[in-house]
């Protein structure tokens, strides 16, 4: 008898009451219910056909167990569960966890639909209950409180300026996320068809066709990507999402501030977002990013950029049909036009014969024709975007002339953000480089020996950089950010370096210092007053306008002193920069290096950004973003237009009197918790991550080594061969490893321990109610919590064989538990936000099976290790990475 048989089966019947008990409970709505289970159902079709009804009787077995589980009549279920996970072979393992991880890819999918779905039912509904966090709303209370000339110079200055990264994290090839995206395609076909006709059954046949895809591609990448397949891969974002919908962002706003005004007249929202990219730039600790990597990543973004504005020209150039007889051309727009005739006779006869009489249409046109040269690199090419913008403005001011207005501020103006927006750069590329390459570096040239390969890449960036400003501007490159800044001289390294490959013809740089360490993040307002006074550091300031731009590392931090403690070193530290930068009266602005997880700074940006000490933010918000977050933020144009307007909504009201005001003063008032929360958290946090074999422990109850083994990213995991400290461990794998082990603890390990420290409760509520910077980080443990599974939790614990460290955990596990709850009210984790505890409970049973698919393999590797001392099967290994894959889908992090 099989340990699967030692259980009695439940029936159908049973199966259906159960799953429907389970779904009821999770208050799913009934559009995202009835898409669950179509998509579901779809699956089961193809499981049967490509594995048969055994397959797909195997999943619904372990699907079961696993949502019994949750089920406190079926006390049984958690071990039934786990013996059909062991009851498996290796190859039936392996089919199922891609049943299940395709699985999470559906209700993600529904999930994401839902969203879209009531975004476009709110839009445009007065009071709907998510206006509270829009730029209008903002804009709104913000010219209450300064008033509207302020406001409007506020609004001004406005700037959202989201980083991509290629940080490893997207668990998911590019295929499975292109098959998922045509999904959607056909989930809103499906939606929009009448019941049961035709549209409605050709949209199913070809969702399950689409899930068939997705089934039988391979769902782990053969081999890691090139840094150039990182970049290609970003670029889909642009062409999918971004570019069309960062204007209809502009545009929502100014409709909502103007009312029919807008579009009539000049826009009064200025184009804010500034989309920046360490894809192909970032080399710290990447030996695959090289100066020829930076250069075709460049151009490839430029490419994308001007073929995007090639299009959109030429899509506003034909219905620009507009009469020179009722809307005459201003002598600017008759000059572009004889230029460009004298300059292409042929072609602009061709352009005059197709467009007779329509001189505002033919010059947009030429436009389209000159932006196609500038991309070929031909004669007619324009020298840069503010030439094109000039021809843009001439040819909007000549419509308002002439009384078309709508065409004026509606088409064109589009255009005008777009080139504002994107320049003909496309991503405003950043090189990053670690203080002590430079160092290393500098060494080598000053010596007068011949110098290293390394260190002539090192240079040869520095051309790279010059090169990219000469061809598309200043905005396409030129920030340099220096990872573990620790004294002002690792700033004046990279100005000596530029002059060693150049000389006096050395790239306009504006150098990035980037701290990451506890100790790093304390001293960082000292090296700053020592770096302003570098003659390159007060020439560059003098040219922009006394700007200064500085980077604050989450991850590392974190990692080093824990979650709490790194969150309150970080609110100290953005403090005393930013009364610096005002005593100094530089315009300051933080660089926030968050990643997706919670152990990385991850979480709601908005909510993070109005908890932000005063002055810090002033209209200007910069951070990271990576791996899944990209696709999760920016993929989708709906949810892309609500995230950035959110965001940009908090950048706007972060520096309002009242928002400062309150987080001032409940930063001074709870000055005493903080110190004791600080304190307590990193004693605990040390007492773990600093006994006596931590590190080996780490790598043996979490699969942080066979992390490493997937093909995610270019860069490597780690920075040495091996680890024997948390030192040698990059900080996504860190996080990684404890998510895949259902732990989480990167994002929660000490605030228990914190809390108790303070223990007067009635004041820690009062603080969770008036302090913001307390509030997000409770609010953002609850969500780490919510994600964890303590039953699931002690079996990888047990694999350590350190009953001391696993007691450790679990303990802080409990307290830290108790402390949440306890603090937000209710009965459980986010009772107060029962959206998102709604997405995690769907979720949990599915991931709970993976992680005991994940668990066996882990212990088969793990006993094979022990026996041996070597030799790894590679089966439990495909299937292991299978898990891991699936796990990130269903907990939607990684690192």
């Amino acid at each position: 008898m099989t340990p699967a048989q030692s259980f009695p089966e439940p029936t159908n019947t049973e199966a259906i009451r159960v799953i429907g008990r389970f779904e009821a409970g999770r208050g799913i709505p009934d559009a995202m219910r009835s898409d669950v289970r179509m998509l579901g159902a779809l699956l089961g079709q193809v499981l049967r056909e490509a594995g048969g009804d055994d397959l797909f009787e195997d999943v619904e077995r372990l699907r079961l167990a696993t949502i019994q589980a949750y089920d406190e009549e079926t006390p049984d279920a958690f071990d039934r569960a786990a013996a059909i996970a062991e009851s498996f072979t290796v190859q039936r393992a392996d089919e199922v966890a891609r049943a299940f991880t395709c699985y999470f890819h559906l209700v993600n999918l529904a999930e994401e639909h839902q969203r879209v779905r009531v975004l476009r039912e709110r839009a445009g509904q007065p009071g709907r209950e998510d206006a509270a966090d829009t730029v209008a709303t903002a804009y709104a209370r913000l010219k209450g409180e300064v008033g509207e000339d302020e406001a409007r110079r506020r609004l001004q200055g406005l700037r959202f300026h989201p980083v991509f990264t290629a940080h490893p994290t997207e668990a998911r090839r590019r295929a499975v996320s292109s098959s998922i995206r045509r999904l959607s395609e056909l989930l809103t076909q499906h939606d929009a068809a009448s019941a049961g006709g035709a549209e409605e059954h050709r949209a199913r046949r070809r969702m399950l066709e689409e899930i068939d895809t997705l089934w039988r591609t391979a769902p782990l990448r053969a081999q890691k990507p090139s840094p150039t397949d990182e970049v290609r891969t970003v670029m889909g974002v642009f062409d999918e999402t971004l570019f069309t919908t960062v204007p209809h962002v502009y545009r929502t706003i100014d409709d909502a501030l103007r009312g029919e005004e807008s579009g009539a007249s000049a826009p009064v929202v200025p184009a804010f977002v500034r989309i920046g990219s360490w894809v192909g730039g970032d080399r710290d600790g990447n030996p695959f990013v090289t100066a020829s990597v930076t250069r075709e990543a460049s151009q490839i973004a430029s490419d994308h950029v001007l073929r995007g504005l090639e299009r959109a020209l030429e899509r506003i150039g034909r219905t620009l049909t507009l009469d020179a007889e009722d809307t005459p051309p201003s002598s600017e727009v008759i000059t572009l036009w004889e230029a460009y005739a004298a300059r292409e006779p042929r072609e602009a006869a061709e352009l005059a014969t197709r467009s007779p009489g329509e001189p505002h249409r033919r010059v947009i046109l030429v436009l389209a024709r000159r932006v196609a040269a500038t991309r070929r690199g031909d004669e007619l090419r324009y020298s840069g975007p503010d030439e094109l913008l000039a021809d843009l403005r001439a040819v909007q001011g000549s419509l308002a002339e002439a009384g078309a207005r709508r065409h004026a501020f509606g088409g064109v103006q589009h255009l005008i953000w777009q080139v504002e927006t994107y320049g003909f750069h496309l991503t405003e590329l950043e090189v990053r480089q670690h203080s002590q390459v430079h160092a290393k570096a500098l060494a080598e040239i000053e010596s007068g020996e011949p110098v290293s390969a390394q260190t002539e890449e090192v240079l040869e960036v520095f051309r790279a950089i010059a090169e990219i400003q000469r061809d598309r501007g200043l905005r396409a490159a030129g920030r340099y950010v220096v990872s573990f800044t620790q004294a002002a001289s690792d700033l004046a390294a990279v100005h000596r370096l530029a002059r060693h490959a150049l000389g006096d013809d050395a790239p306009v740089l504006d150098v990035v210092p980037l701290f990451e360490t506890f100790a790093d993040l304390q001293a960082a307002p000292g090296i700053l007053a020592e770096a302003v006074e570098f003659p390159e550091f007060r020439a560059r300031m003098a040219a922009t306008g006394n700007r200064l731009e500085v980077m604050l590392g989450y991850s590392d931090s974190s990692k080093d002193v824990g979650p709490v403690a790194a969150n309150l070193a970080l609110y100290e530290a953005q403090e005393k920069i930013s009364q610096w930068a005002r005593d100094a009266d530089i315009e300051l602005t933080l660089f926030h290096g968050r990643g997706g997880a919670l152990g990385r700074g991850g979480g709601p940006a908005n909510s993070a950004i109005l908890a932000q000490p005063p002055h810090s933010v002033d209209g200007r918000f910069k951070l990271t973003e990576q791996g899944e977050v990209i696709f999760a933020r920016y993929g989708e144009p709906a949810i892309a237009m609500r995230h950035i307007d959110q965001v940009a909504a908090a950048t706007l009201l972060a520096s309002s009197p009242t928002v400062e005001e309150r987080t001032s003063s409940a930063a001074a008032r709870y000055a005493d918790i903080a110190r004791t929360m600080d304190v307590s958290s990193r004693e605990r946090f040390f007492s773990l991550v600093k006994a006596e074999g931590f590190a080996p422990w780490f790598a043996t109850v979490t699969p942080m080594e066979e992390i490493g083994l997937l093909a995610l990213g270019s860069r490597p995991a780690r920075r040495g061969l091996s680890v024997e400290s948390l030192e040698d461990l990059r900080a996504i794998p860190w996080v990684f490893a404890w998510t895949q082990a259902r732990i989480n603890l990167a994002g929660w390990f000490g605030l228990g321990t914190a809390l108790d420290a303070v223990g007067d409760e009635a004041l820690l509520v009062e603080a969770y109610r008036e302090w913001p910077l307390l509030r997000t980080m409770i609010d953002n443990v609850a969500m780490s919590l919510a994600k964890t599974d303590e039953r699931i939790a002690r079996q990888y614990l047990a694999l350590g064989d350190r009953d001391d460290l696993a007691a450790l955990v679990l303990d802080e596990l409990a307290l830290t538990r108790q402390w949440v709850i306890r603090l937000t009210g209710g009965e459980g984790l986010l009772v107060n936000k029962p959206v998102l505890q709604r997405a995690v409970q769907l979720r949990s049973p599915y991931v709970d099976a993976l992680s005991l698919l994940q668990l066996r393999a882990l212990r088969a590797l793990r006993s094979a290790q022990d026996a041996t001392g070597s030799g790894i099967d590679e089966e439990q290994r495909r299937l292991l990475l299978l898990s891991v894959s699936g796990v990130a889908a269903g907990l939607q992090n990684t690192g």
